[in-house]
Formats: C-alpha cells, sequence, structure tokens
C-alpha cells in the first residue's frame, strides 16, 4: 500500500510538470487534454474509497506543486544577483509553489466534499471550482494571476479573441471544461454525455471563426498617422548596475545612441523601467548636457525612473513612469500601485528588517504605493494624447487595470533582467497580448533584457525586439476598433459566467434524478 501510495504521488507531480508544457514559452496545448482528464478522472476514482475527503486536499497540493514548481522556477533567479539574498534561493524554489498549490489543495477538497453523484453535474462543477479559485488566487493579498491555463493559447490569437468579449478569467474557465472534458467520454454514463464533448468542441471552433473575422475586420480598418513617433526602446543593460556602481553617464549614453534621435522628427522615446542606476526623477535635469545635442522641443521621453519624496521628515520612494520634455522637466508621472512582494516591498517590513531582510530592487527601503492610476494626458507642442501607464508586472491583473477607456494605448515599461535566460521573460510578454485583446488597446511594451513589442488591439505582435536586444520598434501608425465589451464591464461578466456554470450543474443534476 505504501509504494502504491508513493507511485500516486509522483504521478500527480508528473501531471502539473507535463501541464507546464502547454504554457509559454512551449505552448504544446494538447497535453492539456491529457493531463486535465486524467487528474479528475484520479480525483473521481479515489472518491469511493476515502471517507476522509482531506487526503484529496494533498492530491491537488501535489498536482499543483508540480505544475508550479516547473514553471516558476525562475523566480529564484531574481536572487542571485546579490549575495545576501542566495540563501534564500532552495527557500523560493520550493516554498513559492508550495503556497500558490494551496490554491488547488482547495480545489480537490472542495469538490470531493460537493460532488454530486452525477457525470455532468460533477464535470460542471470541478470546472467551476477551479475557475472561481484560480480568480481568488489572483486577487487575494496582492494577487499573482500568473499562469492560468488560458495562456496555453497564447499562440492561437484567433480563440483569444473573445477575450475581448468575457476577459481572461472567464475564458479559463472554460479552458478548465474544454480540456477536463475527454474524461466525460471515459467516465460516460450514457451516449448523451458526449453530447458536451462535441458542445465544447463546437464553441471552440466558433470562437476561432469569431476571432478570424475579427482579425479581417481590423486590418480593413482605417489606418490613421500619427503626428507624433512612438519609438519604444529595447535595452540590454546589465542588472549589475543596481550592485556594482556602474557609472549612470555610461548606461545614459547608450540609451541615447540605441534612440537614435533626429532633430527634425516629432517622437516620443519610450525607455524601459528603472534603466537609469542611481539617479531620482528630481535629478535627471543635472545630466541635461547629455541630451542637449541630441533632443530638441520636437523629443519627449518617457522613462522609468525613481522619485523619491520627502514627506513630513519620512523618506519615500516611488517606481514611476515620468515623462520628461527635451529639457528635462517633468511634465507628468504616475507611482505604481501594484508593487511586487519581497521584490519592491517588504510585508511586515520591520518584523522582516530585524532579521536581516530587504527588497531585492531597491536598496534603500521598500517602495511605497502609489495613489492611483490615472491616464496621463499629453498636451504638448500641438501633441494631443492620452496613455494608461503600466510598469511591469501591472499588466498580468485582468480587469484590474482601468476604469476609464477613454485612452488611446497602453505604455507597459520592464525590467525583465532579474529573471536571466529563463521562461519568466516570455510569460511576462504574454500577459500584456491578453491585456491588449481584453482592452482593444495598442500595448507598447519597452523592455530592458526583455522582449520590447507593439501588440495591437486584436493581440497580433506588429513588431518586436527579441529578448537580450538593443534596437527600437516605432508606432507611426495605428488603427482603432470600438471599445470591448470587457473593457465596458470588466469581471462582472466572469459572475454571469458563474450563474450560467450553476444554472448547468442544476439542470443535469436534475435530470439525472428524474
Amino acid at each position: 500500500m505504501k509504494n502504491k501510495f508513493y507511485i500516486e504521488l509522483i504521478y500527480l507531480i508528473l501531471l502539473g510538470v507535463l501541464t507546464s508544457l502547454s504554457l509559454p514559452p512551449f505552448n504544446y496545448v494538447v497535453i492539456n487534454f491529457l493531463t486535465f482528464s486524467l487528474f479528475y478522472i484520479f480525483l473521481i476514482k479515489k472518491i469511493k474509497f476515502y471517507k476522509n475527503k482531506r487526503i484529496f486536499s494533498l492530491y491537488g497540493w501535489l498536482f499543483g506543486f508540480g505544475y508550479f514548481v516547473s514553471n516558476l522556477y525562475w523566480i529564484s533567479i531574481s536572487l542571485t544577483f546579490d549575495q545576501n539574498f542566495k540563501f534564500l534561493i532552495p527557500f523560493t524554489i520550493i516554498l513559492i509553489p508550495g503556497f500558490l498549490a494551496l490554491f488547488y489543495a482547495l480545489v480537490a477538497y472542495l469538490f470531493v466534499v460537493l460532488k454530486p453523484n452525477n457525470n455532468l453535474s460533477s464535470f460542471f462543477l470541478f470546472s467551476l471550482i477551479f475557475g472561481i479559485i484560480e480568480f481568488v488566487r489572483g486577487s487575494i493579498l496582492t494577487g499573482f494571476p500568473w499562469n492560468l491555463i488560458a495562456y496555453s493559447f497564447s499562440n492561437q490569437i484567433e480563440i483569444l479573441n473573445i477575450t475581448s468579449v468575457i476577459g481572461t478569467y472567464s475564458f479559463n474557465l472554460f479552458c478548465i471544461s474544454l480540456f477536463t472534458s475527454p474524461s466525460i467520454f471515459i467516465l460516460r454514463e450514457n451516449k448523451k454525455d458526449i453530447s458536451i464533448c462535441v458542445a465544447f468542441l463546437i464553441i471552440i471552433m466558433s470562437f476561432y471563426i469569431l476571432g478570424s473575422q475579427n482579425l479581417e475586420k481590423f486590418n480593413n480598418q482605417e489606418v490613421k498617422k500619427l503626428d507624433y513617433k512612438l519609438r519604444i526602446l529595447s535595452s540590454n543593460i546589465s542588472i549589475d548596475r543596481f550592485y556594482n556602481n556602474i557609472d549612470p553617464i555610461t548606461a545614459i549614453e547608450e540609451l541615447i545612441e540605441i534612440s537614435s534621435p533626429k532633430k527634425n522628427q516629432k517622437i516620443i522615446f519610450i525607455w524601459p523601467e528603472g534603466i537609469i542606476p542611481g539617479i531620482p526623477q528630481d535629478q535627471l535635469k543635472e545630466y541635461k548636457w547629455l541630451f542637449e545635442n541630441k533632443f530638441n522641443e520636437n523629443h519627449l521621453l518617457a522613462i522609468g525612473i525613481n522619485i523619491k519624496e520627502d514627506d513630513n521628515k519620512t523618506i519615500k520612494y516611488f517606481n514611476s513612469l515620468s515623462i520628461f520634455d527635451y529639457d528635462l522637466n517633468v511634465i507628468n508621472s504616475y507611482n505604481k500601485i501594484n508593487l511586487v512582494p519581497f521584490g519592491e516591498f517588504l510585508p511586515f517590513e520591520n518584523l522582516l528588517k530585524s532579521i536581516g531582510l530587504k527588497t531585492i530592487t531597491n536598496e534603500y527601503q521598500s517602495y511605497s504605493k502609489g495613489e492611483q492610476r490615472n491616464i496621463i494626458n499629453l498636451k504638448y507642442n500641438n501633441l494631443s494624447l492620452k496613455i494608461l501607464p503600466l510598469i511591469c508586472y501591472e499588466i498580468i491583473y485582468s480587469g484590474k487595470i482601468f476604469t476609464n477607456s477613454n485612452f488611446d494605448y497602453i505604455v507597459n515599461i520592464s525590467e525583465d533582467g532579474w529573471f536571466g535566460k529563463s521562461i519568466g521573460p516570455e510569460q511576462h510578454l504574454t500577459h500584456s497580448i491578453f491585456r491588449a485583446i481584453e482592452s482593444g488597446k495598442y500595448v507598447l511594451r519597452s523592455a530592458n533584457n526583455g522582449t520590447t513589442a507593439i501588440i495591437n488591439p486584436l493581440g497580433v505582435i506588429e513588431q518586436k525586439v527579441d529578448i537580450n536586444k538593443s534596437g527600437y520598434i516605432d508606432l507611426i501608425e495605428s488603427r482603432k476598433i470600438e471599445t470591448t465589451l470587457f473593457a465596458k464591464f470588466g469581471n462582472k461578466i466572469f459572475g454571469f459566467i458563474i450563474l450560467l456554470y450553476i444554472f448547468l450543474i442544476f439542470s443535469f443534476k436534475k435530470l439525472r434524478n428524474e
């Protein structure tokens, strides 16, 4: 019996690991039909053997641990740049996946506790619980909605277009059902059960057809020439600049050279997050002499830079996206509101600082949180432009990045060097694709040590500079689409989908009883 139990443990972890291969950059979507169905069948077959339901928490946790330990290992790479953090690497590799796996433990436990004695009702209940718990994972505490199984479809842009209507969490719920649907065929109680499998195939095909039509319609839209070029920079400046006291002048000179400013061209330059070491916003003007022969009144600079404020004798630091004119006067700025735990702020800072812990990206103290995310309305030199600023992983939050859709572009700046040459930066880029489709807006992504890209409102990457390459891409024209349904209603649509699933659960249960 012990040997059998250990085999089951390895089996569940292996299912989780294999499921990770469906995510970027691998995108072997077909694997999910196997792993999700086998996991579901395992739970169903085990229910009759155990009166104590708590064992199913372990089963769910093992599947989740295998999944997260194999697709989030790259988080530990951020600890390799500072000797003081290296002792935490083994804990990070185990503890973060272990914590996130608790959500999957809850999925399995709630399912076996609530499971109705009906094949179809059980199937929809499993999907519903899984989908809701994934929403909870992305919402509680600071939320971490990374690697929802919906991201398996990141290469199928036509199918992804349905997120402009229902959003990522609703699509994630559908994906869970789709990938688990082969189990219905295996566990079928009658021939009618097979119709559900067929229904899901028809739905996914209809998503594809609808998305194809939207892409064709978008490509036929009128192209609007922009008054200003939006030049999105990609750089490959080493993350060591935060630790080795690298001269900021060298970084600035390299960035200006990559930018290739032309005096007679109207250009807004977008530089990555926190790209200049050791220079806060109020000190950048001291380096004006580096810019003055290259920049003039035709140029604006949007850059990720720290802000230092003295608030009633308390010094605060903010991670900001600031916009400067050619004379390096600040026109507008946005302070990041979704901070990375342990990366940008220490939870329970007073306690953890006393035992020697500190933030990874800020040597001084935790960053302070910005008050709110406002649309930046740029009015300068006959320019009128509205942008929604998102710094680094703020792009991962579905339905939470704006309440007002009256803006032109999403500007996302990032520093992906913390995660080395891993799968992390590619996963990060995928989130930008989903946000572009949901919002119906272009996403302009500037990354250091990551992929810089222009992503159109249909999720197509129109231009990019590959990871760990320097260069720039220009947005000189764009197309517009009507405000998406998801942009109007956000995750309220997910609530409607939940009610639909509840209706199906009780409907199939009633049919079985009759």
